[in-house]
């Protein structure tokens, strides 16, 4: 699905619970505390929302937040996929994507082998010559840098470097800004990074990239497995 299309169908979900309150443009923006200019362009598919806003329209609706994508949406949610060794991280990432009411499914691996596994089969370590992918892809990729066994660089070269995985969004988790390898990244063409611990906030920060394909898609809470 294109972005564009991710955000006319939110925008029209959005427009739909309006009208059913009866309340006008104005009236929306003024009880979610947003520019009414704003609120016409997320009605028109024209904008990207962080999850702060995405929060305080349906609090304005008097609606939960998985009900604005409960219609018809189901092909929007996607795997994801987190590559973090540091179980007292990947617990502080499940939490923030509870606490954001993500109910996509979190497939959880903790070292680079078993990442390339995961994503190209059991013999990709050994033989990098693409074959048949072993499952369906992830739709992003949380990938921690300083990985055992093979580093998450590594990693996301091989990523990059695959016409069948070089598309998928990677956020980049490291525990400093300054990291070192986070230029290496950026040349590579990772989507965005996020400073751990992970926690809404940066979350919230990262979402507009990725125009909510990953995000709030849905009732309940995160589905994870490890």
């Amino acid at each position: 699905m294109q972005k564009h299309d991710v955000r006319l169908r939110f925008g029209s979900a959005i427009k739909a619970a309006r009208n059913h309150l009866k309340i006008s443009q104005d009236e929306l923006a003024y009880r979610a505390g947003l520019h009414r200019t704003y609120v016409s362009d997320i009605e028109r598919g024209a904008r990207n929302l962080s999850l702060a806003s995405i929060e305080k329209l349906a609090a304005a609706l008097d609606v939960s937040v998985p009900a604005l994508f409960s219609a018809g949406t189901p092909e929007m949610a996607v795997n994801i996929l987190m590559i973090e060794d540091n179980a007292y991280d990947v617990e502080l990432a499940l939490s923030a994507f509870e606490r954001a009411k993500c109910t996509n499914r979190i497939h959880v691996v903790q070292d680079g082998v078993a990442a390339l596994e995961h994503l190209f089969g059991p013999d990709s370590v050994k033989n990098p010559l693409p074959g048949d992918l072993p499952r369906e892809l992830p739709g992003l990729i949380l990938l921690d840098l300083h990985l055992p066994k093979i580093s998450g660089l590594e990693v996301l070269r091989r990523l990059k470097a695959d016409h069948r995985t070089r598309s998928i969004p990677v956020v980049i988790l490291t525990a400093s800004q300054k990291d070192r390898d986070i230029t290496e990244c950026q040349r590579l063409g990772v989507h965005a990074y996020i400073v751990k611990p992970v926690d809404l906030q940066g979350l919230s920060r990262v979402t507009p990239d990725f125009s909510m394909h990953w995000a709030l898609l849905g009732p309940g809470t995160a589905n994870t497995s490890t």
